[in-house]
Formats: structure tokens, C-alpha cells, sequence
């Protein structure tokens, strides 16, 4: 981790996925959303407002993202030696704006249950980012005992003064309640290295560092969720009471960027499953196509045409002929959601890593068929396999996941074909899981 002054510019040092690292100069109260952008202009990718600068400590197991808001240099001052920064893709970071009852399961928020009833979904927010009301998140939570391999199951209570535990049962009367930390001086990590380390009871460990310590693991609070929705929960939960409305306002000032770019950001271009329509261009003007097996046809038709357009520029003569069923079977090898000869758990983390939204997809070479692809995509919060398999018809090799059902010239097509139609998905592509060399 670089720190160096330069006058009134500090030097900071960002890692990729791939190890590479990228050196930038930026005034000191640049934000990470700013940095990102720089970024993504350095590195030629598209701006979709998905990346983020991921605080990571190695040596303590731990990391997080960085809000949009907060200044890196400041947080850089913050960091141990062996602590860097990340630049990585995380389409969940604003996720619970447009979902928030898939974020706060009932019997986990207090005032749903005093209610008695359900909580409409605009309320729902609107009580976490009214600073006058006070919602609170409720339930167990198994956490590490200091200097010790044991852990214990509490009940928890996280309000906007701190997360609190009872030491009565479920009692939440203040002589029950005792303070475990509180939200404006630290932070919530995910922890990285695994249940065995740390001799946790489940894999959905996470931890609350306070901001001003560096490398000292007797600060660390070590909690233990019961499921990955609960997990979510807690975590989404702190980072809304802390900054509240300063949250909102990050997630919606990119929206409004899009038509006033600023000096260093690369054309916003996003992928969404309300943007992408199957059309129909063989009229004078376009048309869309809402029967899904019309769109079926649509898609096998153009695949058709661009194979048969593949040939004619090799009949053309272009310097080095590449016959068309060769091109189909290495054109995926050039977009970003394929990842080539991955293993199966290196899929796993980088769907968690990237945040598990509906519809966040990768392609890898298959490690049972070498003539197979995977498509491994996540949804509700699972992470789901579906294997692509080669099938031959007069000559040409086609590519299908239901059996040769739908069946398509090469995978480019396939996941576009997906992108608008969820066939036999549980729901349609969406995000692509992406690598960027820096």
C-alpha cells in the first residue's frame, strides 16, 4: 500500500483480479466513485456504474467496498502495510433500491412485525433514510469470544446508535441490552478466509472493525450469520443507518450523469433486462417481437445470417480464411463474461465476489467435456450450473443448454438469445461477471 505526498496530489496504488497493479495521482478529496471512473477511463471499459475500490487485508482475512462517497486518500491512511486497494465489479452495492424486500426478510425488521402486517416497499426504505425514525434489525448471530476459538449465539439488535446484544434471551429492555459496537467509527467487512480458520459454526462470517485500527485483531467484533439472506441482511442494514440518505443520493446521481458526463468518463453503456427487446428488422421500420417462440425463431434466423454472412467474406477472399464453424467455436474467447479454463469454485467466488444479484452470469470451458461449455449464473442468492453442449446438424456445429431444443451458431449468440428470452433459465441474463486488466 503506496502513500507519497506531492503537493497537494497523493499517489495511490490499485490492484485488478489479475494481480496487475495501476498507479494513479489524485487530489485529496477524491472520491472512490471518481477514482473508479478514472479507472474505467484508463482501462477502456464500459462505465456502468458497477465498479468499485475493494479495501482488502490479506493477513487479517477481511475486505470490503468502498462507499461511492468516501475519500480515498483518507481511507488509505487507514490501511496496514500489507492492505491494498481492488478494483472490481459489485452490481449488488445498490441492489437493496430496487429490491428492498428481498434484502429485509420480515421476521428480521422490528417494526414489521409490530405492524402486524406487511410493510410496503417504499416504507420500507423510507424508514431507514429518515434520520427522525428508528427501524431495527433483529435476530441471532453467533459471535467469536475475544482471545478465544469458541463462539456464542446471541440475539442481536442493530439500531442507529450500534448493534447491541441481549444478555437475556430475546429481552431487549435497556438493562438487557449492552452495546457491541457501534456504526459512525467503523466499518463491516466480509471475512475472506473460510470457516476452518476461524472455527466458525457457518460460511457466513463477516466483522466490524473500527475505522482507526490498522492491523490489531483483538478489535475485531467476529460475527456469524445462519444463511447468506440473513448475512445480507445485517450487512445492508449498517451501511444504511450509517450513511443513510448519503447512500440514495450515490446510487441516483449516476442515473443522472448519463446525459452530463464528466471530463474523464468513457460513454455509459448498461445492459439491464428492460433495455434488451427481441426485434423484428425485416420490414422497413423495426418491430418488437413479444411472442417467445417468434423470438426464438428470430434469434436462430439472424444466427443463420450472420454464419452465412461469415462465408461470403471468406469467399470474398480476406488474407487468412477462417472457415465459419472454426470462428464459432473461438468468437466467445473475446467477450468479457467468458473466463476460459476456470475452475468451478474460482466461478463460485467471483459470482460472490461481484455481488449475487439476479441474472450475473459467467462462460467457462467445461472440465467433464472438453468439448462443453458452463454457464454458471446466480439467483436468488444461489449459484446455479447449466451445461452448454455441442450438437451437429448438416455439417455445422451448433450450440444449445436444453438438449438441442434452442440451438444456436455460436455462444455470443447464445447469450444474447438469453439476455432477452429466460427459456429455461430461472431468470434472464443479465450482468456480466467481468475481469479488467488494469
Amino acid at each position: 500500500m503506496d502513500l507519497t505526498k506531492q503537493g497537494a496530489m497523493e499517489i495511490v496504488k490499485v490492484w485488478s483480479e489479475d494481480g496487475a497493479g495501476k498507479v494513479v495521482e489524485i487530489p485529496a478529496d477524491m472520491t472512490a466513485r471518481d477514482v473508479c471512473q478514472l479507472l474505467v477511463y484508463k482501462s477502456h471499459c464500459v462505465d456502468d456504474n458497477a465498479w468499485t475500490l475493494v479495501e482488502h487485508h490479506p493477513i487479517l482475512g477481511l475486505e470490503r467496498c468502498l462507499e461511492d462517497h468516501e475519500l480515498v486518500v483518507q481511507v488509505q491512511a487507514s490501511m496496514s502495510s500489507d492492505s491494498k486497494f481492488l478494483f472490481r465489479k459489485n452490481y449488488a452495492k445498490y441492489e437493496f433500491f430496487r429490491n428492498p424486500l428481498n434484502f429485509f426478510p420480515e421476521q428480521m425488521v422490528a417494526w414489521c412485525q409490530e405492524s402486524d402486517g406487511t410493510i410496503p416497499q417504499s416504507q420500507l426504505l423510507q424508514n431507514f433514510l429518515n434520520s427522525s425514525s428508528c427501524p431495527e434489525i433483529q435476530g441471532y448471530l453467533y459471535v467469536k469470544e475475544p482471545g478465544r476459538k469458541s463462539w456464542k449465539k446471541l440475539y442481536m439488535f442493530l439500531r442507529r446508535s450500534g448493534l447491541y446484544f441481549s444478555t437475556k434471551g430475546t429481552s431487549k429492555e435497556p438493562r438487557h441490552l449492552q452495546l457491541l459496537s457501534d456504526l459512525d467509527d467503523s466499518n463491516i467487512f466480509t471475512i475472506i478466509t473460510g470457516r476452518k480458520l476461524h472455527n466458525a459454526p457457518t460460511d457466513y462470517q463477516f466483522s466490524i472493525k473500527p475505522s482507526k485500527a490498522r492491523g490489531d485483531c483483538k478489535e475485531l467484533k467476529m460475527l456469524c450469520a445462519e444463511d447468506e439472506q440473513s448475512r445480507t441482511c445485517w450487512m445492508t442494514a449498517f451501511r444504511l443507518l450509517k450513511y443513510g440518505l448519503v447512500l440514495y443520493k450515490s446510487y441516483t446521481v449516476p442515473q443522472q450523469r448519463k446525459t452530463n458526463l464528466s471530463h474523464f468518463s468513457t460513454p455509459v453503456r448498461s445492459v439491464s433486462e428492460n433495455s434488451l427487446v427481441a426485434m423484428d428488422f425485416s420490414g422497413r421500420t423495426g418491430r418488437v417481437i413479444d411472442n417467445p417462440v417468434e423470438a426464438q425463431s428470430a434469434a436462430l434466423e439472424e444466427g443463420q445470417t450472420w454464419r452465412k454472412r461469415s462465408q461470403r467474406m471468406n469467399v470474398l477472399g480476406s488474407p487468412s480464411p477462417l472457415h465459419p464453424s472454426s470462428l464459432s467455436t473461438v468468437i466467445h474467447r473475446t467477450q468479457v463474461w467468458f473466463h476460459g479454463r476456470i475452475m468451478r469454485e474460482e466461478a463460485h467466488k467471483m459470482i460472490i465476489q461481484q455481488g449475487q444479484v439476479d441474472g450475473l452470469f459467467l462462460l467457462r470451458d467445461s472440465q467433464s467435456n472438453p468439448k462443453a461449455f458452463v454457464l454458471t449464473m446466480c439467483h436468488h442468492q444461489k449459484i446455479k450450473h447449466f451445461q452448454i453442449l455441442p450438437c451437429e446438424e448438416d455439417g455445422q456445429v451448433f450450440f444449445s443448454l436444453d438438449d438441442g431444443a434452442t440451438k444456436f451458431t455460436d455462444l455470443i449468440h447464445l447469450v444474447e438469445f438469453y439476455q432477452l428470452n429466460r427459456g429455461v433459465l430461472p431468470c434472464k441474463l443479465k450482468h456480466p461477471c467481468t475481469a479488467v486488466a488494469l
